[in-house]
């Protein structure tokens, strides 16, 4: 009888353990999404992610998070000399990393694709577009196949859209004859117009997205359009780091095409 008791007590603890240990990892995964999100403090959020990571290795939960402070994070570091370039470069780079792994514990998961096409974008752009066409057309193609499984919900959805946009954006800033030769044919404006609509309707507040689609009508002269769009960033709420510097550039954008 006492050796029951003391297998049941012994049971007992290892249960509280792993709950308790659950919700630790609960725990940091929402104290970095409240400091990445809300407070804006992409390194302190990078330090709870990865405290959460020690905690449960393998976990795509964190991964795609982890990725998502590199890239936060390499986003506003200087870049103007080539050390500065290179530090960056790295912080994508494990972005890409991280995003990868997450990618390979759950391929049936949107935003896994969704961060590793972002982390490599960001090394496209770093690099210059046309001199890594593999990682442009694997961006390409892990945006369609978030886009595909369609889950995590409304933002992840809407993100998606927005950089499919953007990259049949910067893809087009080539003409068709030069990019057909390098495979890169399928950049198409109308399309970038009509992922930029679907992202706008998904998440109609957030700045970014009416900022970048207003430049892209600008670039096929559709001052109008684009007018509304940049009008429309004022009323927008915060909800990103940059949305202040959004707002600023809309309004220089919208002083610039006044006339137009």
């Amino acid at each position: 009888m006492n050796f029951f008791r003391v297998a049941i007590c012994l049971f007992s603890l290892v249960i509280m353990g792993n709950m308790v240990h659950a919700q630790s990892v609960q725990d940091l995964i929402a104290q970095g999404d409240k400091l990445a999100l809300k407070d804006f403090n992409d390194d302190k959020a990078l330090d709870k992610f990865q405290q959460a990571d020690k905690m449960s290795p393998d976990n795509w939960e964190i991964l795609w998070r982890i990725s998502r402070s590199y890239v936060d994070i390499g986003e506003h570091l200087p870049a103007t000399t080539d050390a500065q370039k290179k530090e960056v470069e790295h912080k994508y780079q494990l972005a890409y990393d991280f995003a990868d792994k997450a990618c390979k514990l759950a391929p049936d998961k949107s935003v896994t694709y969704l961060r590793r096409a972002i982390a490599n974008g960001r090394i496209a752009l770093s690099k210059g577009v046309f001199s890594v066409i593999g990682i442009v057309k694997d961006v390409k193609a892990d945006l369609e196949k978030g886009i595909q499984l369609n889950n995590g919900g409304v933002d992840i959805q809407a993100t998606l859209h927005y950089v499919l946009g953007r990259t049949h954006t910067k893809v087009c800033e080539k003409s068709k004859f030069l990019r057909v030769p390098l495979g890169l044919g399928w950049g198409n404006m109308d399309v970038a117009f009509t992922e930029f609509q679907k992202a706008i309707n998904m998440r109609p507040g957030f700045r970014m997205y009416r900022l970048d689609y207003a430049k892209a009508l600008i670039e096929e002269d559709e001052y109008q359009k684009a007018k509304e769009q940049l009008y429309k960033i004022r009323s927008c709420p915060i909800l990103d780091e940059d949305d202040n510097q959004v707002a600023a550039e809309a309004s220089a954008l919208i002083e610039k095409i006044k006339n137009k």
